[in-house]
């Protein structure tokens, strides 16, 4: 007992320089050697303070300082700047699980403190007030006119002013993309702008090849101004699966699931139709944007058609392995209120 005790010790010395030394490594694989260095110096600044702030605070400096270092882990992962708090959170929980550098009670610390970086109208847990409070002052502190670290502080959304007619946005946009005969291979440049959202794996290209249906309805949406984290909080799966799509608009703070013919909802263009064992035995398999109704079929955009890994537009039978619809509000705007709880075995 004493050597296994002896042995997380001592992984846990310097824990700091050992993600610091992790990020430097992603950043080698992305954008030029200037870049990094803003990049890698904007984050040791936040983290620099942070950790000055723990202190006196009376926290734990080096928890702090992790929690600063990896706060915009998606961004540096992808190069997005959407919801930097959720996204940076989910992206981050795997990596730092793996390195079995923390215990669960101090990576639930650090991924709540990710999590809030944003959410500056309430006030948090400690932890949480400091990496608000670091950013706050990395950002007084930086030199003017610096536009690489000034597009990761904060996620501005999309220019979609307007909400109105957001669904038939959506189906435009899907119609004209579906069209294009997207083929789900890293040479294709359209079908790596769909992957970018999906942080994990080095070859998320690989990872998503015919099985892309649901990147491709989140890209979509992304681009029309219906944003979205990459998984909504305390759900199980991210949206790059139907199952998360299905379970997220049955959530009682959406409930845009509709049955086809429940009280005499009929699909309209802009809807979301999600599959019941149609391409396998298993429930939700398959996602697409609804393009038309027309009697008894469905005018439908589809990423990954058949799971032949290529996008296609194409008619469906209505009465043929449909679960139903989503709907989404026009109105809609991602709004998190309840409490972040993170799950450190989730990887999916």
């Amino acid at each position: 007992m004493v050597g296994v005790i002896e042995t997380l010790e001592q992984k846990k010395t310097d824990r700091v320089a050992k993600v610091r030394e992790f990020l430097e490594k992603v950043l080698h694989t992305t954008g030029d050697s200037v870049t990094n260095q803003d990049r890698m110096a904007y984050l040791s600044s936040v983290s620099n303070y942070a950790s000055k702030l723990a202190m006196t605070r009376g926290q734990n400096p080096e928890i702090a300082a992790i929690a600063a270092l990896m706060h915009n882990y998606y961004w540096i992962k992808t190069g997005m700047t959407s919801f930097p708090g959720p996204n940076s959170a989910d992206a981050a929980r795997p990596v730092l699980r793996q390195t079995q550098l923390f215990s669960n009670e101090e990576l639930s610390v650090i991924l709540r403190a990710i999590f809030y970086q944003d959410d500056r109208h309430l006030v948090h847990g400690p932890y949480e007030e400091i990496i608000k409070d670091a950013i706050v002052l990395q950002r007084h502190s930086q030199k003017p006119g610096n536009a690489e670290t000034e597009s990761c502080i904060v996620h501005k959304g999309t220019e979609h002013q307007n909400d109105e007619d957001r669904r038939l946005k959506l189906a435009d946009y899907a119609e004209k993309l579906a069209g294009q005969h997207i083929v789900g291979v890293p040479e294709d440049e359209r079908y790596r702008a769909i992957c970018k959202y999906w942080p994990d794996s080095d070859d998320i290209h690989k990872v998503l090849e015919g099985k892309w249906c649901a990147a491709f309805v989140y890209y979509c949406c992304m681009q029309v101004g219906i944003e979205l984290p990459i998984r909504y909080p305390n759900r199980e799966y991210r949206l790059a699966g139907v199952g998360a799509w299905l379970d997220w608009a049955r959530l009682p703070e959406t409930g845009f699931f509709y049955l086809d013919g429940q009280a005499g909802f009929t699909p309209e263009r802009g809807d979301l139709v999600i599959y019941d064992k149609l391409l396998s035995d298993d429930s939700h398999d398959h996602i697409g944007v609804v393009l038309a109704c027309v009697d008894d079929k469905l005018l439908v955009a589809e990423g990954n058609k058949d799971n032949f890994n290529y996008s296609s537009l194409l008619y469906r039978d209505r009465a043929h392995c449909i679960l139903g619809y989503i709907r989404i509000a026009d109105s809609y705007r991602y709004q998190f209120s309840g409490e972040y709880q993170p799950i450190p075995g989730i990887v999916v």
